[in-house]
């Protein structure tokens, strides 16, 4: 790991971060012997941040795209339940105290 004095650190900002994401991190000592470690953070972000995909189609098309899709599968679904409701036979009743 590089060690900056104060000095050195003020004069050569740039090279110092740049060796800093390199290395990992580096140290800048003071006269009275302290000492600062600088090291890049940690980037966060969203794991839905991903890139687009250039498909050469426009929103009309991407959108009858979805909704043929929707309309092909319609049949797949059609005699089962509704989603997030319970069929009569599995509803229990409360007894009465």
């Amino acid at each position: 790991m590089k060690v900056y004095s104060y000095s050195e650190a003020r004069q050569q900002l740039a090279e110092l971060l740049n060796r800093a994401r390199r290395e990992g991190q580096v140290e800048i000592r003071r006269r009275d012997g302290q000492t600062f470690v600088v090291r890049p953070a940690v980037a966060t972000g969203s794991p839905l941040d991903v890139p687009g995909v250039d498909t050469g189609l426009s929103r009309e098309e991407v959108v009858d795209l979805v909704r043929e899709s929707r309309r092909s599968t319609e049949r797949f679904l059609r005699g089962t339940a509704p989603r997030n409701k319970r069929s009569p036979a599995k509803t229990r009743r409360r007894s009465k105290p």
